[in-house]
């Protein structure tokens, strides 16, 4: 029998560290479970972390990843598990690289390259965080999607309105339907909705989830469209994070985004996540397909 999705905080939470606790098969060869009641099309957020995890089970506990770029090839199927090759490219003095393809049915659906780092002191600074209204006064985004659920298409609702394993508030101008144009930029506070067991390498992998999260919105937002509109077809054709600094994901973290450019049925997006106090942990870049339709 599938395991049923939960929908209180810390069973949310739980859930989440099983989906991306990845089995080992064989040298280099694991296995990334899938969605509780998935159906549909996978996260880009879940392949990335699942990968993420599989590349670091064949890494040195000494070596932290610093960064990834990952291409999507094929949606994922929710249904079906995902299986996870790494190749073991290079291991030097203070850098490993790892190669991960993610397959579902015998078809690659991620291409992904990471690099592992031995850490060490270095000269250092970072751009401010963005001056924004703390959490704490700002409404959740669970509270604004239900005052407006009835006015979201029937087949819809209960994706818009599903507990979310992440909190998420929003400091910049926000509608849930986003149907007005917008400055293309978005900050967006978010953390798990309880705390997390796992350890360093769990909170990463769920940064690496939620990295995904918002960035395609953000260039959607000049042109006054949202995913629920009829006629708009979006996904994410690529992904790249750089990973900083030590983050906790169970803490507040502000999600900094702007889309300097669209065209030509692609959108680019960029994000910053600082913590609390102003530390910068991670920066994202992504392409997404973004098509309008007329029927």
């Amino acid at each position: 029998m599938d395991e049923q999705r939960a929908t209180e905080p810390a069973g949310m939470i739980e859930q989440l560290e099983r989906l991306l606790t990845v089995e080992e098969l064989d040298r280099d060869l694991f296995r990334g479970a899938r969605q509780p009641e998935g159906r549909g099309r996978v996260f880009g957020g879940q392949v990335i972390a699942q990968a993420l995890m599989a590349a670091v089970r064949s890494t040195d506990a000494e070596r932290v990843p610093h960064s990834l770029h990952a291409y999507f090839m094929r949606p994922g199927d929710e249904e079906v598990p995902i299986i996870y090759r790494v190749n073991r490219d290079h291991d030097g003095g203070s850098f490993s690289t790892r190669r991960i393809v993610a397959f579902q049915k015998g078809e690659p659906i991620l291409n992904m390259a990471a690099s592992f780092q031995k850490l060490e002191p270095g000269l250092a600074h970072q751009f401010a965080m963005p001056d924004v209204a703390p959490p704490e006064e700002l409404p959740s985004e669970a509270e604004e999607r239900l005052k407006v659920a009835e006015r979201v298409p029937e087949r819809l609702r209960e994706f818009f309105v599903r507990p979310r394993p992440f909190e998420t508030r929003h400091a910049s101008p926000w509608s849930p339907l986003e149907d007005q144009p917008q400055e293309p930029v978005q900050n967006v506070w978010f953390k798990a909705v309880a705390p997390v067991s796992g350890g360093p390498e769990m909170h990463r992998a769920m940064l690496a989830w939620a990295s995904d999260m918002y960035l395609l919105g953000t260039t959607m937002r000049p042109h006054g469209l949202s995913w629920n509109q009829p006629g708009i077809q979006t996904a994410s054709l690529d992904h790249a994070i750089w990973l900083h600094d030590e983050v906790r994901v169970d803490e507040w973290l502000l999600y900094a985004m702007d889309a300097p450019w669209s065209g030509r049925g692609r959108g680019f997006n960029r994000g910053s996540i600082y913590t609390r106090d102003g530390r910068l942990v991670a920066s994202v870049t992504q392409e997404g397909l973004m098509r309008k339709r007329s029927s």
